[in-house]
């Protein structure tokens, strides 16, 4: 499965073993430090402008719209161990593009294994109806087997973690270090 970031960031993420999970260090010291430092490098790099980054603050679906925002959001998640949800809602959007009935059925597989059934590795947070109704879908999977639970998902992300990453301080380091957008 892609991820929607690549890069040092998820290399340290991936390395860091239980006890800096828990403690929120790793070899370069604090994480969410770390966080900030790797987002703020390529945001000088890679053209981000200010209205761009202040527009993620309108509403969650301009976040997740934008190339960098989804990253941005994604490292800012991946800080505080809980980006199965983003990573769900982004799986979803490319099992709906599915076309071949063959693909799709195993795809469905696999994202029920890994986000819906119950102890999943990386399990997500639905009720009990909405997992049966998927675990149902499951015989004949359509496009839409997932769509209740990405509605969750999404709403869980609305409620809880975008309104953390708009006061966190990943995301305000961002926008001041944004260059507003050149005009001609």
């Amino acid at each position: 499965m892609p991820t929607l970031v690549t890069s040092t960031l998820d290399l340290q993420l991936f390395n860091m073993d239980a006890k800096d999970r828990k403690t929120g260090t790793c070899r370069e010291g604090n994480f969410k430090s770390l966080v900030q430092r790797k987002t703020v490098q390529a945001t000088n790099t890679g053209g981000l402008s200010r209205e761009e980054t202040s527009q993620w603050s309108l509403s969650l679906d301009r976040l997740l719209s934008s190339k960098y925002g989804i990253k941005i959001f994604q490292a800012f998640l991946k800080s505080e161990f809980s980006d199965e949800n983003l990573e769900f809602w982004a799986v979803c959007e490319d099992y709906k593009k599915i076309r071949c009935s063959f693909r799709m059925s195993f795809k469905a597989k696999k994202i029920f294994k890994l986000y819906i059934r119950a102890e999943a590795p990386r399990e997500i947070n639905i009720d009990h109806k909405t997992r049966e109704l998927i675990r149902s879908n499951m015989k004949v999977p359509s496009m839409v087997c997932f769509d209740d639970a990405q509605k969750i998902v999404y709403g869980l992300m609305e409620k809880d973690s975008y309104p953390r990453f708009l006061r966190s301080d990943v995301y305000r380091t961002l926008l001041d270090s944004t260059p507003p957008s050149r005009t001609l």
